[in-house]
């Protein structure tokens, strides 16, 4: 049975270079509360989403989600690092762009939604700067900073903290010993905590029992998401559809993804049979790994096919020596997040209240008087942080 923190490994030997790793993170992190390192405000609604885990707490869907949610009525932007490009400083990218030219994760973002601005830059200030004063992007409503949790330079309007519940941060440990970017304590700076990739079946009680031990403070709200899938995507032009793993497939499942598991137990039992490929997060694959794929999939049993994720695809399609029998039978299996408790309205809510707040965009300015208490005294004038901590 699956349970909260079933992913958590710590290597106690590392305890000692744990320490001294917190005693330099703990500084860096009182230097900015002192003032001592200064953190940017902007005039225009900014939307942080990362956690403090080293791997995978889902953030890419989560943004995903919130693109869908904004991207009708506002001009969306995301900014990215980049990981793993080839290319330095500001890049927005466009129809054109590659792995190399912007990183997977990017790359996939720009796929799925052509309509929208992404842009990576390693200097979130400045991709933040490049994005609303450059002519091409100026028009931007609203920018959806992905994993810049630890980047304290900027200080977002809402600063949303991912906690994978297989790896929850209160039994975690500091680098090396364990996966924690920074001692726990780090998520008090967060203005929304979701707990990700929970059972669908969790129980209440475990929900109660998930809400008394992440201890948050008053002004921060938790929510709870679980992963769900769409339809299969061929990723090759060439390949016919088909619209989900079927009960008599046996999958190859091709993975370069920091936590693989949870994917492996929703699949599982969809099929026949099961055979893992995994590979590092963000895995560049080369000839070998190539071979080492079509080798695997040989040795599966028909009927069968290749199930990937969406930021494994955006690497495959650009690779060569994939077999004719692999490029016929491989299928990116898209990941969306649903919310649990009936806790998606509330979530939705707070986002746009605080959009519509602190727009730059004159149509939004004028609606945000519909959603303003009577009572209120907030004039509106200036942009501001959501309004968590001051209520």
């Amino acid at each position: 049975m699956r349970t909260e923190g079933d992913l958590i490994e710590i290597n106690k030997w590392l305890t000692p270079l744990s320490l001294v790793y917190g005693l330099g993170v703990g500084l860096r992190n009182r230097m900015y509360e002192l003032g001592i390192k200064k953190s940017r405000s902007f005039a225009i609604p900014v939307i942080s989403l990362g956690n403090i885990t080293v791997g995978g707490a889902g953030k890419t869907p989560h943004t995903e989600y919130l693109v869908r949610l904004l991207k009708e009525r506002l001009k969306v932007a995301v900014l990215s690092r980049g990981y793993k490009r080839k290319t330095k400083g500001y890049v927005l990218a466009d129809d054109d762009s590659t792995v190399e030219d912007i990183g997977d994760e990017p790359r996939q973002m720009k796929t799925k939604f052509p309509d929208i601005y992404v842009a990576v830059d390693a200097n979130r200030c400045e991709g933040i700067d490049r994005l609303t004063e450059d002519e091409a992007t100026k028009d931007v409503d609203v920018i959806l900073l992905d994993d810049t949790y630890q980047h304290r330079h900027v200080k977002p309007g809402i600063n949303i903290l991912l906690v994978d519940y297989h790896r929850l941060i209160i039994y975690d440990r500091l680098l090396p010993a364990g996966r924690l970017r920074e001692p726990e304590k780090g998520k008090e700076r967060a203005d929304m905590v979701i707990i990700t990739k929970c059972p669908r079946d969790l129980k209440p009680m475990e929900f109660r029992v998930l809400t008394k031990v992440m201890n948050l403070r008053p002004y921060q709200d938790l929510f709870f998401t679980t992963i769900d899938y769409d339809t299969l995507v061929p990723i090759l032009d060439t390949q016919q559809g088909k619209a989900a793993v079927g009960k008599d497939d046996n999958v190859l499942l091709l993975t370069g993804i920091a936590s693989p598991k949870q994917m492996e137990q929703d699949i599982s039992p969809m099929c026949k049979s099961l055979t893992a490929l995994t590979f590092a997060d963000h895995h560049s694959f080369r000839q070998r790994d190539i071979e080492k794929i079509n080798e695997a999939f040989l040795n599966i049993p028909e009927p069968r096919i290749v199930v990937t994720t969406e930021k494994d695809a955006a690497r495959l399609q650009a690779v060569d020596g994939l077999s004719d029998s692999v490029r016929q039978s491989i299928y990116a299996l898209p990941v969306k997040i649903k919310f649990m408790l009936g806790q998606e309205e509330t979530f939705k809510n707070k986002i746009l209240s605080y959009v519509q707040k602190n727009s730059r965009n004159s149509i939004l300015v004028k609606t945000k008087d519909d959603i303003k208490p009577k009572d209120s005294n907030n004039t509106g004038e200036r942009p501001r942080r959501i309004s968590f901590r001051d209520n």
